[in-house]
């Protein structure tokens, strides 16, 4: 099997080359439980696509560099598109089974990817969402961040009848055949209120795996406004209540 990583960037110079080896680092090997002499153990090979979204800070001339790499498939958006523009040009070119989505700051740690895949490699789900609230080990956030995000999370809740805890997790793993029926049009922050509204439309339930999570400084973020946050409620009812 193969696990194509989509990693949407903008401006990461000072994080790009740490999470390219993180993610290198990491062993995508998973272990299927059929009793104590029965394991199976499925490995996936890996595929980075690698989508830049304009970067003006060095960060496009460092992944020019990486042309040729074996493992990689980069993208250069001539001007910036927002992350869900790049995102969805990721997964137009991904060639993997399953679908991965990492950030490139750093928040998110690659170690938890058997975790992530395990459900779906055991056929328990084709949608995996990585919870920084059920239980990680590491946990760094703040107070408003959360509150802000618990809200839109309980409003996907009460609309599409599920039980997420949280929503707008960078970490949202699914299938092939889950992606193939995605119509994303979102260009930036409505990109994570539109694929999980599409998923769940379309029959899924979504899995959740605690990971752990380390959240940058106001200074060093994306900021985020509460303009954002009326995009995200607004693209919730929108495709809730479409024919």
């Amino acid at each position: 099997m193969k696990l194509s990583i989509i990693m949407p960037i903008y401006n990461e110079i000072e994080t790009i080359a740490e999470i390219l080896r993180r993610v290198r680092a990491v062993e995508l090997t998973v272990t299927v439980g059929y009793g104590p002499e029965n394991d199976a153990v499925v490995t996936f090979e890996r595929e980075i696509v690698l989508v830049d979204d304009g970067s003006t800070d060095g960060t496009r001339e460092y992944l020019r560099a990486q042309e040729g790499e074996p493992d990689a498939v980069i993208i250069f958006h001539e001007h910036n598109q927002g992350k869900g523009a790049a995102v969805r040009t990721g997964l137009g070119r991904a060639s993997g089974d399953v679908m991965l989505i990492q950030d490139a700051d750093l928040e998110y740690d690659p170690r938890d990817y058997p975790a992530l895949l395990q459900p779906i490699v055991e056929g328990r789900s084709q949608a995996v969402y990585g919870s920084r609230f059920r239980g990680g080990p590491t946990k760094t956030m703040f107070f408003w961040h959360m509150i802000g995000n618990r809200f839109l999370t309980l409003v996907t809740n009460v609309l599409y009848n599920t039980i997420l805890s949280d929503m707008e997790t960078c970490y949202k793993v699914f299938t092939r055949k889950v992606a193939e029926q995605l119509d994303l049009q979102a260009p930036g922050w409505g990109f994570d209120p539109e694929i999980t509204a599409q998923i769940l439309r379309r029959g899924y339930r979504i899995y959740e795996i605690p990971i752990s999570y380390t959240g940058r400084e106001f200074e060093e973020g994306k900021k985020i406004s509460w303009r954002d946050g009326l995009t995200v409620l607004w693209t919730l009812l929108k495709y809730r209540f479409a024919r």
